[in-house]
């Protein structure tokens, strides 16, 4: 897959603030931190786009990308797991995920991030869970991975996949916002389920 444009369309806290035209949408899930801003600009081949910042759990809205003049969307989820939000605010993010995943029609997979340097923590599993309830999961990308060494990688993969119980069709892709590493892979797992 190449992509040749994208644009940020909007950003939306209920589904009246989605697109409402029925395009396929793939969302990316990760825990505050996990490198999703920037990964999501390194598939795009944008500096910007997505705003990485140096505070965690920045994102607080979900936030739709035109790619490929309207051909499909990404969608940026807020992350989840930053310890400085509210009790409140969590409870709202759950609400406004759960409104997304489990209704929005166009949605054809959720790529889960997670950092390969450390176990999935409690919430990656619940979230992972959470996708494979509603047939969102299969796709595991594990960011950050050129800080580890070859052996330490696989080992560190090997473990992600145990973690979150990954069978063998599930797909759990290494990468590198740094090395700009492991995006094709990523990119052509993507268009198979644009199919």
């Amino acid at each position: 897959m190449i992509i040749k444009s994208s644009e940020f369309i909007c950003a939306a806290v209920k589904p009246s603030q989605y697109p409402q035209d029925g395009v396929p949408e793939i969302a990316f899930a990760g825990r505050s931190n996990v490198g999703k801003s920037s990964l999501i600009n390194l598939l795009l081949n944008r500096r910007k786009l997505a705003k990485v910042s140096a505070t965690p759990g920045k994102t607080r809205t979900i936030n739709f990308f035109s790619i490929n003049g309207g051909e499909f969307r990404l969608v940026d989820l807020p992350g989840y797991g930053y310890a400085k939000v509210s009790k409140a605010e969590t409870a709202d993010w759950g609400k406004m995920m759960e409104s997304y995943l489990s209704k929005r029609e166009g949605l054809k997979s959720v790529v889960q991030l997670v950092d390969s340097r450390h176990a999935p923590t409690a919430q990656d599993k619940q979230m992972y869970e959470y996708l494979r309830y509603y047939g969102l999961d299969g796709i595991v990308a594990a960011t950050k991975a050129d800080k580890l060494s070859g052996s330490e990688l696989s080992k560190n993969l090997a473990m992600i996949r145990k973690e979150l119980q990954l069978t063998e069709e599930d797909t759990l892709i290494p990468v590198s916002a740094l090395k700009r590493t492991g995006t094709e892979e990523l990119l052509g797992r993507i268009e198979k389920e644009l199919e």
